[in-house]
């Protein structure tokens, strides 16, 4: 029973403990008035924000968010609470991963007494995780595009494209070593990768 109050803490009452404490520095710039004569869009956005919130965007298009400094102002305010929501996320996804890294480690040792609950955090993790790219892919762009030179919002974006690679290969061998033994040690490289990259995107925007 400890064990499982144990998991529930790191999933969900740590990273709300965090996330009250301070705010991100990804958060920074959303909520900063934009002036009469500026861009109401950053030159530079992701595919899916342009999709969406683009000039020519569906949402613009159908008229559900015509682009003014009114629609754009709470656009701002709903891409904070996207992010907040990313980060939170986030962090139950990182302390699901940490626990399903436990319990794993016990598994290679030959206790398979948890395994059926390593394969329902599988799953957990699974929809936390793909929840928080959602709220961060679909999130309204900001009013001004800094990624021009490093920093702790690049780093996490790079950092984001290794371990979405290595979230997809982490299912993708779990399924194959279900079937054959030989790949367990190659799933098992790719959970830790994941992990690690995982981690270390949540801490670069974080502290």
């Amino acid at each position: 029973m400890m064990k499982y109050w144990l998991i529930t803490f790191m999933c969900w009452v740590l990273p709300t403990q965090i996330l009250s404490a301070q705010d991100s520095g990804l958060l920074d710039e959303l909520m900063q008035e934009a002036k009469p004569d500026s861009a109401l869009l950053p030159p530079k956005m992701l595919l899916t924000q342009r999709v969406f919130w683009g000039e020519k965007g569906l949402l613009r298009s159908t008229g559900i968010a015509p682009l003014n400094a009114t629609t754009r102002m709470k656009e701002l305010k709903l891409r904070r609470a996207m992010l907040k929501t990313h980060q939170v996320l986030g962090f139950a996804t990182l302390g699901g991963m940490l626990a399903q890294g436990i319990i794993g480690s016990q598994l290679y040792r030959g206790n398979y007494k948890n395994y059926e609950l390593h394969e329902n955090l599988a799953g957990v993790i699974n929809v936390t995780y793909s929840l928080g790219a959602v709220t961060s892919l679909l999130a309204p762009p900001p009013m001004l595009s800094r990624d021009k030179k490093l920093s702790s919002v690049r780093l996490h974006k790079w950092l984001a494209v290794g371990h979405m690679s290595g979230m997809i290969a982490t299912n993708i061998l779990a399924e194959m070593a279900d079937e054959n033994a030989k790949y367990k040690s190659a799933h098992r490289a790719a959970a830790l990768f994941t992990f690690a990259s995982f981690a270390a995107a949540n801490v670069v925007v974080t502290f």
